[in-house]
């Protein structure tokens, strides 16, 4: 019997084919949309922090270390969270 998960594929490629391109779902997938959506939007805030801007002035620099273990540690877990 055929794997479920094959037969609600989108294409042959997410489909019969995932064996060969599996290695690639950590760089093209819904997943890494949202991992590297978030990466690139974290590191832009940090580095616009670290400008001489009035508007973050006020801006608690602790909260950096937060961000950078965000980074580091994002997930499954995470990544449905900020699907919701």
């Amino acid at each position: 019997m055929m794997d479920i998960q094959l037969l609600t594929a989108i294409s042959p490629v997410d489909g019969r084919y995932r064996s060969k391109v599996d290695g690639l779902a950590l760089y093209f997938s819904e997943y890494a949309l949202i991992r590297y959506r978030v990466l690139v939007e974290i590191e832009y805030f940090i580095a616009l922090c670290e400008q001489p801007l009035p508007q973050l002035a006020d801006f608690d620099k602790s909260y950096m270390r937060i961000y950078e273990i965000f980074i580091r540690n994002f997930n499954w877990r995470m990544r449905s969270e900020l699907k919701k």
